[in-house]
């Protein structure tokens, strides 16, 4: 049976396409179970549609806290029997309540080679600081910023004359890679988790 994924997502939704992409391919070990989003208009609600996988809308208008909305945003998640939590392009701090529901099954990826350049702007953060190498992380979620253990990353050269932009668009082609990754490794039974490190099993389950 193949993993049953939750995406959270609140914008464009190119990480999710990504996944759906991959997800969409015979040999891959997982579906997208739903997708759910902060943002009634999220172009990402607009993908997971076309794919054929359930979407759902929590407005934080209807919540009285961030407690009560992760709350509700977990019960949702856990009654659609989700294994693993792939936040992508989430743009909502989570609280300890989803953290400690999803501890260890639930990922999210960030467009720098953390720990380097977490939180906002981290293109304009290797830029200004004149970095030779960026690139993409997905990680483990924790209580913090992008602080939560390294599963893969991937390195991306920084060009002369490069913009935020042109380095993101080059970073982008990566994460779309790397996440589908880090599932698969997921999915497969591959990590452990031994303090803040995280082993990847290359025989398989372990």
């Amino acid at each position: 049976m193949r993993l049953a994924l939750g995406v959270l997502a609140s914008g464009r939704g190119s990480n999710l396409q990504a996944i759906l992409d991959a997800c969409a391919r015979p040999d891959f070990p997982a579906r997208v179970a739903v997708v759910v989003s902060d943002r009634e208009r999220a172009p990402a609600l607009d993908r997971a549609r076309a794919a054929g996988v359930e979407t759902l809308w929590l407005n934080p208008k209807d919540f009285a806290d961030r407690e009560s909305y992760d709350t509700a945003l977990v019960r949702e998640l856990e009654t659609r029997g989700v294994g693993l939590v792939c936040q992508a392009g989430w743009m909502r701090i989570l609280s300890t309540v989803y953290v400690r529901a999803f501890r260890g099954r639930a990922m999210n990826i960030h467009p720098s080679l953390l720990p380097a350049f977490p939180g906002l702007h981290p293109h304009r953060q290797a830029l200004d600081h004149g970095v030779k190498v960026s690139g993409a992380t997905v990680h483990f979620t924790d209580e913090g910023v992008d602080t939560g253990p390294i599963i893969v990353q991937a390195a991306v050269p920084v060009e002369p004359g490069d913009t935020d932009d042109t380095l993101a668009a080059r970073v982008l082609t990566v994460e779309h890679r790397l996440y589908p990754e880090a599932i698969r490794l997921f999915a497969e039974g591959r990590l452990r988790l031994v303090g803040r490190k995280v082993i990847v099993n290359p025989e398989g389950r372990g």
